[in-house]
């Protein structure tokens, strides 16, 4: 591969496929390989634009006659917390984060398994074995982090590197304007935990701490309930054909 293909993304779009969010509707992509030493200067632009970030992959939907997929990010200055988020955080102060270098472990693998075969039984990643799931952790040329959640060390009231059961993880990415929530999951029998909204809020505490003024969510799909969750995250922009805008998500 020459050095201006490194250097310069190129890209291709997919083939229609049935999409995961509106039944009855296809969906397309076009995407582009993060490689390169300038990998990392892609990945920001290309979030700035509404892509995500997949292994060494950043992908957008391409779909014919459909917008319903609407890039979200937290405006972290302005967030404040709902009072039912203010219970998610009360609700797990038992736990600590600890931001990790992108390597997998079994005991991740373990939850993550779990977390699949519990909420994605019917999904495209139900098949993933622990060296997939090293590769989407492992596979990437920007920077990037985990965060482990776990429950604090009975004895000390801290977890420490060998102690504290692992509950939670997100795979991060750190960008010049924010942080990336590329993919998490969760133990999904602490249901009453709400450990996917507690995550995001610990985000945004995160980027608050560096200085960072957005943590982006990915997509919105308006008319699909399993991503209403995101809209309780306020103030947020979305991408819009006229660039961010503050979203009405009451």
């Amino acid at each position: 591969m020459t050095k201006h293909s490194l250097d310069t993304p190129q890209f291709y779009l997919t083939a229609p496929q049935p999409c995961p969010y509106l039944p009855g509707r296809q969906e397309r992509k076009v995407f582009t390989h993060l490689v390169g030493e300038k990998a990392g200067q892609i990945n920001d632009m290309l979030t700035h634009g509404g892509f995500r970030r997949s292994q060494n992959i950043a992908y957008r939907p391409a779909c014919e006659g459909c917008r319903a997929c609407v890039s979200t990010r937290v405006i972290v200055d302005a967030y404040r917390p709902s009072r039912n988020l203010n219970r998610v955080m009360r609700r797990n102060r038992d736990l600590a984060g600890r931001e990790l270098p992108p390597a997998p472990t079994s005991e991740q693998f373990s939850v993550f398994r779990t977390y699949l075969d519990a909420r994605h039984w019917d999904g495209g990643m139900v098949d993933m074995t622990a060296l997939d799931y090293a590769m989407m952790v492992e596979d990437t040329h920007v920077e990037t982090m985990l965060v482990e959640y776990r429950i604090r060390d009975c004895e000390d009231g801290i977890a420490n590197a060998n102690g504290g059961r692992l509950v939670a993880v997100a795979l991060t990415d750190i960008l010049s304007n924010g942080l990336s929530m590329v993919y998490s999951f969760f133990d999904p029998f602490e249901s009453d935990r709400s450990l996917g909204s507690y995550m995001i809020a610990d985000h945004v505490q995160r980027a608050r701490k560096r200085g960072l003024p957005y943590v982006y969510l990915g997509y919105w799909v308006e008319g699909s309930p399993k991503m209403d969750y995101k809209t309780r995250f306020a103030p947020q922009e979305h991408l819009t054909m006229n660039g961010w805008r503050v979203a009405d998500t009451r």
